[in-house]
């Protein structure tokens, strides 16, 4: 059961990451620093990223996120550049968390962390397209300030309800891995629209 609460806290902070990495490790360092979070023994190498450089570096990204992450078609943009940046992160992230561990394991849990932050970062990056589809600014503002919550609130319970997060991931991931296909498919029917419009060929 600790086996499976440490990999389902590790797969919960991977999810975050894909959606958000840097506000993931500022969120769980100044958690862990202000002592609003209590990493578990498995996971106490989490808590350099409690440390000052970690937090200034952090926040500093996080910030330059916040708003890019919050202007049309330039979040789309940024999530274009961090594809791998994400899922490299969440697994760098795992590797730290779990420390000197048996190699098969580790490989096994940077893999899977990994995986799970390119399934949340291919939710989050299809999901604004679609959005910026819309001309207004203020479906973009509020989905990503919905997505600052998300990620705050996934932390906390990731590090406080692991077992639950462990099954909340595996439904996650198995939902991006149905839908994502078929956004990805209305996404390049509309722009085929509006190739064949500005042609002025029939749709």
């Amino acid at each position: 059961m600790d086996s499976l609460a440490t990999l389902g806290a590790l797969l919960g902070l991977g999810m975050m990451s894909g959606i958000r990495l840097y506000s993931t490790v500022l969120a769980v360092g100044l958690g862990i620093r202000l002592h609003f979070l209590e990493v578990p023994p498995s996971l106490s190498h989490l808590e350099v990223l409690a440390e000052t450089p970690v937090l200034l570096i952090a926040g500093s990204v996080y910030l330059v996120e916040f708003l890019a992450d919050k202007i049309p078609v330039v979040d789309s943009l940024w999530d274009m550049v961090h594809t791998f940046i994400r899922p490299v992160g969440a697994a760098v992230l795992a590797a730290t968390a779990i420390g000197p561990v048996d190699p098969v394991v580790k490989l096994s849990v940077i893999l899977a962390c990994g995986f799970v932050a390119f399934s949340g970062h291919s939710a989050k990056a299809s999901t604004r397209v679609l959005v910026n589809q819309s001309p207004e600014p203020f479906s973009n503002i509020g989905l990503s300030l919905g997505e600052d919550v998300l990620v705050a609130g996934g932390v906390w319970l990731a590090l406080n309800h692991p077992i639950l997060t462990f099954v909340l991931v595996l439904v996650t991931v198995a939902l991006i891995i149905w839908l994502v296909p078929k956004v990805f498919r209305l996404i390049r029917r509309q722009i085929g629209s509006v190739w064949n419009f500005v042609r002025g060929a029939p749709a």
